[in-house]
């Protein structure tokens, strides 16, 4: 979990009630009474005695009060709290596992696509933002790539990657090249490149062209001048998102300066990736709330993120992105969920390329 200032944990008693407040003000968005736990009939305490303890967690600062008179909301200590101590350990639901493998295997030989259907499901399930961190073009394990002549210096570079991914790029030859030239090149590139990344492929490069050009033969200087104008600059990573619209129907977004905010977020995405790669960092699913981060207090969100791909190496992320009122109870082993199936989807999708 994130890490966050840690406070003295509430009597068992105390907790039981700012559990009951966390589940009533998750549920209806407005701050909570006394009054209110009191209905839920589970601690056998009057109103005024459940009205004493909730201004003692206050002072604890797991709750707040919004203003004078009102109910009490939970702080981000408070949240903390409850998902780290007092949170139900919960699985996803039957049903949406079946959906989320049956969205999935249909789109498994086609990564694009794959982490487009992650994006929707996250939306889909819980009713915020979901995001997705895509892995930078950089490590990208090349499986094939093919030049097309299109007319005079001018050729269509197809580079398709372990997994599935396609990437098009027009350049420019320093000479015009026949079609066979162009075949016998890709051939060349395919079989002396395949397996490796194209920052890889890259440094190789780079060795090559450091020797004399008299050492190379026709076919082998040609492979590495059009090879470096085809894999060009290493692209950062992407981010796809989905859901705005959805999370603007909640109560927390009634006001405009709020949603302008939230539209400005996500208007410099790369300057949003690389906030999300700093809050990232080892395995498992970290939650970040209002005052933990730039990215989340302006907006009173949360953001429940994991990584995918490897142990040994994440490829990118993906998590949840909404109003800090999220229901933790379901969202975080849906993204728990979610970032192993991708990992475990990209790790087959690569192993059947790598077979064929």
């Amino acid at each position: 979990m994130v890490a966050h200032s840690r406070r003295a944990s509430p009597a068992d008693r105390d907790s039981e009630i700012l559990r009951d407040v966390i589940h009533t003000f998750i549920s209806s968005g407005e701050p909570v009474s006394s009054r209110a736990v009191a209905k839920l009939e589970r601690h056998g305490l009057s109103s005024a005695s459940i009205r004493n303890v909730m201004a003692d967690l206050e002072d604890q600062g797991f709750l707040a009060q919004p203003y004078k008179s009102a109910g009490r909301v939970p702080t981000a200590s408070g949240y903390h709290f409850y998902i780290d101590s007092l949170m139900p350990s919960k699985s996803i639901s039957e049903p949406n596992r079946r959906l989320i493998e049956g969205e999935l295997q249909s789109v498994l030989s086609e990564v694009e696509k794959l982490m487009e259907v992650v994006t929707h499901l996250l939306t889909q399930l819980s009713n915020q933002i979901g995001l997705v961190v895509t892995p930078p073009v950089g490590e990208t394990v090349l499986k094939a790539i093919n030049f097309i002549k299109l007319s005079g210096r001018r050729a269509l570079c197809v580079m398709v990657s372990v997994g599935g991914l396609v990437e098009n790029r027009v350049i420019e030859t320093l000479h015009e090249m026949s079609r066979e030239e162009l075949v016998r090149i890709s051939n060349y590139l395919t079989e002396n490149c395949s397996g490796l990344t194209l920052r890889q492929i890259r440094d190789k490069l780079l060795g090559l062209m450091a020797q004399e050009r008299a050492e190379l033969d026709e076919v082998l200087a040609d492979a590495v001048d059009l090879a470096q104008q085809a894999l060009g600059a290493d692209d950062g990573p992407g981010l796809l998102v989905e859901g705005t619209e959805v999370v603007l129907g909640q109560p927390e977004l009634s006001d405009i300066p709020r949603v302008r905010r939230l539209i400005e977020t996500f208007t410099d995405k790369a300057d949003l990736v690389r906030m999300l790669n700093q809050l990232m960092g080892g395995e498992g699913v970290r939650v970040i709330i209002g005052e933990d981060s730039d990215l989340t207090s302006d907006l009173d969100f949360s953001l429940v993120a994991t990584t995918y791909g490897s142990k040994e190496h994440a490829l990118g992320s993906l998590g949840i992105f909404g109003p800090s009122r999220m229901d933790y109870q379901k969202v975080v082993p849906l993204v728990s969920y979610l970032g192993a199936t991708l990992g475990q989807a990209l790790q087959a999708s690569t192993d059947d390329e790598t077979e064929e």
